[in-house]
């Protein structure tokens, strides 16, 4: 029963496959584009495009290709399309033909001209090419030549529509224009009526528009020489009026040439009589200044010597107080040398003591390890009498036991031993590294000492002197009360002075040393301090803290300036005072600069001095007034009122525009003070004639 349900399924399974089989071998599919036609035992085929079952035998199949096609009319030269205005144009024309998609087309399309021959492009042309042409010179014939080449969308619009859809299961797509122009004339035949008429027409739009082209050409042409005559005429008239200004302004540069010139010689005339004038006053200037030279050059050098005797004097007291200082310093460093040598050996000594105590306390913890070990013997003899079993276990036990603490308590010992000797070496050690540094910092202190002594000395200077004029105060009150008490008390004043001299220069150079050390120590430690905030600040901060070192470094500078000007006021006043001593003068105010202005007034004084006292011409000039039968005074007042209270007025005078104002407008008072006046210099001016 089994095996026949077996079987039965394999048979079924047998003729599954065989159909599946089957039906792959007799279906065919249907490529895009293609369109299967089968011939059945019906009346119509089927047509699919998708695909289908094909038996052998009784039926057939066919593939009739449904993409694409174009067809291309060319029409050109003596064949060109003729247009509504009789112009032949050469054009080419491509249309884009398929067969529809559709049962009804396909079978029609497959009666008529055959599945192999329906995509044929000789098949399409010969079938279409005639009609296309017909469609193509119709619609061309409803056209002038420019609507044709201007309206292409419409004149294919107007093909497709001639065309129409009956097509014999075809169907037109699209239809392009590729190419329009018109045929040329030498293409043309003159015989054929419409050629002819094209060619008049051509002829005449060409020769209207040749000469609308030369009209236009020569209209640009007279136009530009017209723009090139006005232009000239422009040209000509702009350099007339350049050459007329031109030589206006000659005229005028020429006419104000000549006022120049004169008003030029005038103007020479008085200044040179102002730079005469002005040329004694520099003269006596220049004397008068190298007087005030030679005197301020005296008092410099003066000043020079005196600051070169102070500057020895203070290096002198310098170099006195480095040796003093350097000598103590090595003293000190002498000290404290064997000080610290002193020290060591200390040290070393305590170390060797130290040891010995260990050794001893160890001599004795072994001694009472050997006691201990002798009495547990004697308990262990005594024991094992009583049981000698247990005593056996007893005595192995005891010897462990007694064994394991002899030993740790010789290892304790022994790391004491080995700690008290490390700790001595390392205090040794450490003394040692300390006399090493101790004799480094003295050989430093050497070898800096001629930079530091220098430093010491630069900032103790002014203290040393105030401490060297109160030991000489006390010196001097010491010897006068020597001096009082007597000659039998002199020695013995001299003693003690010496002795408290020895002791107070002791305590002084300790006190010193104390003080510059501690000094010293506090600089280290507030640079380090300083340092290390430095380090800590931000930029900003330490831009602020350069800054403020700057300012400060300018404020020092500027106290030197003033301090320098206090000394140059001071010898300057000392120098006035001596000049003035017997002068009796009333200073009321006055600035700084009072000394220059006193100089000043002074050298212009002397200035005109010399300039009458060494000038005939101002001597004889001014004979009246130096001998004081005229005043001087009153004759420039009368001639100043002359010219009026303006201030404008008098700064804008000349000398010679000033006597022919007080000639012209004065009083008679005032023109006869002017008469007297030039009478005065007439004989002045008179010598260098008679030369």
């Amino acid at each position: 029963m089994d095996s026949i349900f077996y079987l039965s399924i394999g048979i079924i399974t047998v003729i599954l496959l065989g159909c599946f089989v089957l039906f792959a071998k007799f279906y065919h599919k249907v490529e895009q584009g293609h369109v299967m036609i089968i011939n059945t035992l019906r009346a119509e085929p089927e047509v699919t495009f998708t695909g289908g079952i094909v038996y052998p035998i009784i039926h057939k199949k066919e593939m009739m290709e449904i993409s694409l096609k174009t067809i291309e009319i060319n029409r050109l030269g003596k064949d060109g399309l003729i247009c509504q205005d009789n112009i032949r144009a050469d054009i080419k024309v491509t249309f884009f033909i398929r067969v529809n998609k559709t049962t009804e087309d396909v079978l029609k399309v497959a009666q008529a001209v055959g599945c192999v021959r329906a995509s044929n492009q000789q098949t399409l042309e010969s079938l279409f090419s005639a009609k296309f042409a017909e469609a193509l010179k119709t619609v061309g014939k409803s056209m002038d030549f420019v609507e044709l080449y201007q309206a292409r969308d419409r004149f294919r619009d107007d093909i497709i529509r001639q065309i129409g859809d009956d097509l014999s299961g075809y169907v037109l797509e699209d239809a392009a224009i590729d190419y329009i122009e018109q045929t040329a004339l030498d293409k043309l035949d003159g015989q054929n009526i419409l050629d002819a008429q094209g060619i008049k027409k051509i002829t005449e739009l060409t020769a209207i528009e040749n000469i609308r082209t030369n009209e236009l050409i020569r209209d640009e042409q007279m136009r530009i020489k017209k723009k090139d005559v006005e232009t000239r005429e422009a040209i000509l008239e702009l350099e007339r009026q350049q050459a007329d200004a031109e030589s206006r302004q000659g005229r005028e540069v020429s006419s104000v040439r000549a006022r120049e010139q004169a008003e030029t010689q005038k103007v020479q005339s008085e200044e040179f009589t102002k730079s005469e004038l002005a040329r004694l006053q520099s003269e006596q200037l220049v004397m008068v200044q190298q007087e005030n030279t030679t005197r301020e050059k005296e008092v410099a050098e003066n000043n020079r010597k005196r600051a070169v005797a102070i500057e020895e004097e203070r290096v002198t007291r310098a170099r006195q107080l480095e040796v003093v200082d350097r000598e103590r310093e090595v003293a000190l460093q002498t000290i404290e040398k064997e000080k610290a040598i002193e020290v060591q050996k200390k040290a070393i000594a305590d170390v060797v003591r130290e040891r010995i105590v260990v050794e001893r306390t160890v001599a004795e913890q072994e001694e009472a390890i050997k006691e201990v070990r002798v009495v547990a013997e004697a308990d262990r003899l005594k024991k094992s009498v009583v049981i000698a079993a247990e005593a056996q276990a007893e005595e192995k036990m005891v010897l462990t036991v007694k064994a394991a603490e002899a030993s740790e308590r010789s290892a304790k010992h022994r790391a004491a031993q080995d700690l008290t000797a490390a700790d001595a070496a390392l205090k040794v050690a450490e003394r040692g590294a300390e006399a090493q540094k101790r004799d480094a910092e003295g050989k430093e202190a050497e070898l800096a000492a001629p930079g530091l002594a220098s430093a010491r000395v630069m900032i103790a200077s002014s203290e040393a002197i105030l401490k060297q004029g109160a030991a000489e105060a006390e010196a001097m009150r010491l010897r006068m009360h020597a001096e009082a008490a007597g000659v039998e008390q002199m020695g013995l004043a001299h003693a003690a002075v010496k002795s408290a001299d020895a002791a107070a220069t002791a305590t002084h150079g300790d006190a010193e040393a104390q003080v510059i050390q501690a000094r010293f120590e506090a600089e280290s430690k507030g640079l380090a301090q300083k340092f290390e905030a430095m380090s800590a600040m931000s930029q900003e901060t330490r831009a602020h803290e350069e800054f403020r070192m700057q300012l400060e470094m300018a404020n020092q500078q500027i106290n030197k300036g003033i301090d320098a000007q206090t000394l140059i006021a001071k010898d300057q006043a000392e120098v006035l005072g001596k000049a003035l001593q017997n002068a009796k003068i009333d200073i009321v105010g006055g600035e700084g600069d009072y000394f220059e202005r006193f100089v000043k007034a002074l050298s212009i004084g002397k200035g005109i001095d010399a300039t009458v006292e060494k000038s005939r011409t101002l001597q004889m000039g001014l004979k009246d007034h130096l001998s004081g039968e005229r005043d001087m005074v009153g004759d420039l007042r009368g001639l100043i009122g002359a010219l009026g209270s303006s201030s404008g007025e008098l700064q804008n005078l000349t000398v010679s525009a000033l006597l022919a104002k007080v000639g012209r407008d004065g009083t008679a008072q005032q023109q006869q003070a002017l008469q007297s006046l030039l009478a005065t210099f007439q004989p002045a001016l008179d010598a260098p004639r008679a030369n």
